[in-house]
């Protein structure tokens, strides 16, 4: 029970490809430039390929094969700060009224809370707290513009493009956007490994067997990696699964694969009815700042609950070397540096700097591999990588 849509990884690629080969598109004040989008398509599909063949390469070695290069310690700091360093937006959002975004924090947190367990009415808090935050928002003049309402068309065509695939600089931009699939995989895996956990977790209280959806991870990232070939074919943007739904399901406490496709569907008639997406978008940014706050913390939270369970013996200065290295580098350095950005651009890929999450995880998975390599037993030291051995 993942949800699936743009991510913004991809952003700072996709502008530099725009720009060095659809330069046009920039010397222009149009908001919608076709002719950098098909070569950006052929990009997404590349990554959509790079993606299936992580996957399937998954499959083949198993769950077990994964863990060694990301074992929970990477995956569990690798969710703290994706959380965490999310804090400056949702507090950026809530400062544009604070007395709203508060008002629709403590609400939202009373029904998770209060109404838990309480049927139908207890699944739906966010929408309940976003629902009073709205309400709140009317005593505000100038908050909510139903100027967007009317402004929008019953019933609209998104733009539909197919890739350049025959454009001279389709391989580079293939080569220029897939690598960055790569750096997505850490993300997409802490993602399912909390799902895991709860559900896991639900179920045991219902008497129910494990699901144990982690086991799942290589056919994860197939379905990503499926989804981008279909929506790069059409002119859409490259996806992940989204770390803001985990915690409203944690919530919730509602796994529902039926209720996901119904979120599915409702996102897909967002895009052709524009009256409904106009309602949508007079939630004040506000209202959208309380809700964040919640959620935000509720990823790093989650991340914290997959380190206990998994029990890594955060005595061990192997373990505690790289949940630290990562999270100093991902929140120190999505809060503290300019943009989020180390200062370390890679051409076309990263040419402003790398980002702070994706270095982090970067960072963690070369000191883990470093001591799969040169071994601390080597040196007489006894290795604990769980709390009960």
């Amino acid at each position: 029970p993942m949800y699936y849509g743009s991510s913004f990884s991809y952003i700072s690629v996709i502008i530099t490809v725009m720009s060095l080969y659809a330069k046009d598109c920039f010397a222009s004040t149009a908001v919608y430039c076709p002719e950098g989008v098909r070569i950006v398509q052929v990009g997404i599909m590349g990554t959509a390929v790079v993606e299936i063949l992580i996957g399937l390469l998954i499959m083949a070695l198993g769950k077990e094969a994964l863990d060694k290069v990301l074992p929970p310690t990477i995956t569990g700091s690798v969710a703290i700060i994706i959380g965490i360093a999310l804090a400056g937006t949702a507090l950026s959002e809530a400062g544009s009224n604070w007395g709203v975004a508060f008002i629709t924090l403590v609400v939202t947190i009373a029904f998770s809370v209060y109404l838990q367990g309480k049927g139908l009415v207890g699944m739906l808090p966010i929408l309940f707290g976003a629902i009073v935050g709205w309400l709140v928002s009317l005593a505000f003049p100038g908050l909510i513009d139903f100027g967007k309402i009317a402004a929008a068309q019953w019933v609209r065509f998104p733009n539909i493009t197919l890739p350049a695939f025959n454009d001279p600089h389709a391989w580079g931009s293939l080569l220029s956007i897939a690598l960055i699939a790569i750096a997505t995989v850490p993300e997409s895996t802490a993602h399912l490994y909390q799902m895991s956990l709860y559900i896991d977790a639900l179920a045991k209280e219902l008497g129910r067997e494990p699901v144990e959806i982690k086991k799942l991870i290589g056919l994860n990232l197939v379905a990503d990696g499926s989804d981008d070939l279909v929506v790069g074919f059409l002119g859409g943007c490259a996806g992940t699964n989204y770390g803001e739904n985990n915690s409203l399901m944690a919530i919730t406490r509602n796994y529902s694969v039926a209720v996901l496709m119904t979120a599915g569907v409702i996102a897909i008639l967002l895009g052709f009815i524009g009256k409904l997406a106009g309602v949508v978008e007079t939630l004040p940014t506000a209202v959208v700042g309380g809700l964040s706050i919640y959620l935000f913390g509720v990823i790093g939270m989650q991340g914290i609950a997959l380190i206990q369970s998994e029990k890594v013996n955060l005595f061990d200065p192997k373990q505690l070397a790289v949940g630290a290295t990562i999270l100093v580098l991902g929140i120190g350095g999505a809060m503290g540096l300019p943009n989020g950005l180390f200062p370390f651009p890679i051409p076309v890929i990263f040419p402003s700097g790398i980002p702070a999450i994706v270095f982090a995880a970067f960072c963690g998975i070369v000191l883990n591999a470093l001591f799969l390599i040169v071994k601390p037993s080597w040196f007489g030291v006894k290795e604990r990588e769980n709390i009960n051995e």
